[in-house]
């Protein structure tokens, strides 16, 4: 984990839309640059002010739950009887859209959703250059039909079927091995050597790396799971399963005003991420768009870095409060820093406290992961945390789906991470056990696919 990334708070098209009133938002426009105002999240107006909405009737039958089934049909005949009749439009999360096609895939500078999974495939025995053109093409109008609310043709599944897009993202990406399967060794990125070993990893290999890697995240789990069935299955033969996992942020709207989230150690964790306002933010997160050279098809793109991070809560739920704000740095309660202020005053590295020693301990996660402490070094974090139930010995197996982005990982993930391996206080309570580095090209355009411009340039 590190204090240099976290959540964004600004999508491509923008915020989902509030009560049913649409709502302007971020985006990344047509010169590249981080202008969040141009594109509208997509969403009808409210229905009949004394109506009942479809969204409150659902909500009111989740309250009443087993003693309205009690009560008997009558309440579950009205409640369908009024949706039948008098059924308001979506609104809200429900109605939020990020656009699949742009300079940039979806799912980068776009704020995390509720839900996620991250997967990754191997290329079957066989399957050549032609055969992943011929996937991604598919994957590619199925992502951005989703995107849009629409079922793609021949999609009986009925999973997620009264649903509105829920702001669905899917984003697509090359590991090393996929270039070596397709014949294109000569068009792989130098950034994207493996990464080096640190003394924290545990890693399972069976968990990590693989030929292609995908991102699906939406704030509805049945439209995200939707889109991960429809992934899977459109896979045919071409491509074999490697890993899969899924992971959860807090839900929009749970919150009375927007805030940054929370990890599963209850600390607030994203503070300091890069913002797509930043002057800096395109040059550190993406390739450059005028990329010469054999990788020249990755102009526009980004490479992410994922990691399973496993955390020891139950020993760091024993630690005194006050013991797990030195070791992050910040305070628990609103992520103000040690050195004083509020969550967004800079941290003051060199603050001195009443006790004459520093306020941000030599070891605080704050200061080992600062950009001043890693020579500027910067990544654009968009984490997901998860739970798999619990471990042989009682403990929770949880932690965080780490997913840190940047233009060349050499310049932004390495460097952080080797400062972290050698003087985190943190890292005595995390645990790395899977890892994995993927080329994401940049995006394309309507009836193109992701990666065209690899497979047939």
């Amino acid at each position: 984990m590190a204090e240099t990334s976290g959540k964004t708070t600004t999508r491509r098209t923008g915020k989902a839309a509030t009560n049913g009133k649409a709502a302007k938002n971020g985006g990344n426009g047509k010169n590249g640059k981080a202008d969040m105002a141009d594109k509208a999240v997509k969403a009808e107006p409210q229905g009949k002010p004394d109506g009942l909405s479809r969204r409150r009737l659902l909500g009111t039958a989740g309250a009443v739950g087993a003693g309205g089934l009690v009560v008997g049909g009558l309440g579950g005949a009205s409640v369908a009887e009024a949706v039948r009749e008098d059924p308001d439009p979506l609104s809200g999360v429900g109605s939020a859209t990020v656009p699949f096609h742009g300079d940039h895939q979806a799912g980068i500078a776009d704020p995390a959703q509720a839900h996620g999974h991250l997967l990754a495939f191997d290329l079957a025995p066989g399957a050549d250059r032609k055969a992943a053109a011929a996937l991604l093409r598919r994957w590619s109008a199925t992502a951005a039909e989703l995107a849009e609310g629409r079922t793609p043709k021949g999609d009986d599944t009925g999973i997620a079927l009264d649903a509105g897009p829920s702001s669905l993202t899917v984003t697509f990406g090359f590991g090393r091995t996929f270039f070596d399967r397709t014949g294109l060794t000569d068009r792989r990125p130098a950034a994207l050597e493996p990464l080096p070993a640190f003394t924290q990893d545990a890693l399972d290999p069976k968990r990590g790396d693989g030929d292609l890697w995908v991102q699906i995240g939406a704030d509805d789990a049945l439209v995200a799971f939707h889109a991960l069935r429809l992934l899977r299955k459109q896979a045919g033969d071409a491509v074999r399963p490697r890993w899969e996992m899924s992971g959860f942020n807090r839900t929009p709207g749970a919150t009375p005003r927007p805030m940054t989230q929370r990890n599963l150690m209850g600390q607030v964790d994203g503070t300091n991420n890069p913002k797509p306002t930043d002057p800096d933010f395109e040059e550190k997160i993406f390739v450059p768009r005028d990329r010469k050279g054999p990788d020249a098809w990755m102009a526009g793109g980004s490479y992410a870095v994922v990691r399973r991070i496993r955390m020891l809560l139950d020993t760091w739920d024993n630690l005194p409060l006050e013991r797990q704000e030195r070791v992050i740095g910040r305070r628990k309660s609103d992520g103000a820093p040690l050195s004083g202020g509020g969550e967004t005053t800079p941290v003051d590295l060199e603050k001195i406290g009443p006790d004459g020693a520093l306020a941000i301990a030599g070891d605080a996660h704050v200061r080992v992961a600062a950009p001043s402490s890693n020579r500027g070094a910067t990544m654009l974090r968009r984490a997901f945390s998860y739970h798999d139930g619990f471990r042989d010995d009682g403990a929770p197996d949880a932690g965080l789906l780490f997913v840190a982005w940047q233009a060349d990982p050499m310049k932004g993930f390495v460097p952080v991470q080797r400062k972290l391996d050698r003087g985190d206080g943190l890292s005595r309570f995390l645990r790395h056990e899977a890892s994995g580095l993927f080329a994401v090209p940049g995006g394309c355009a309507e009836g193109e696919y992701v990666g065209q411009r690899l497979l047939e340039g």
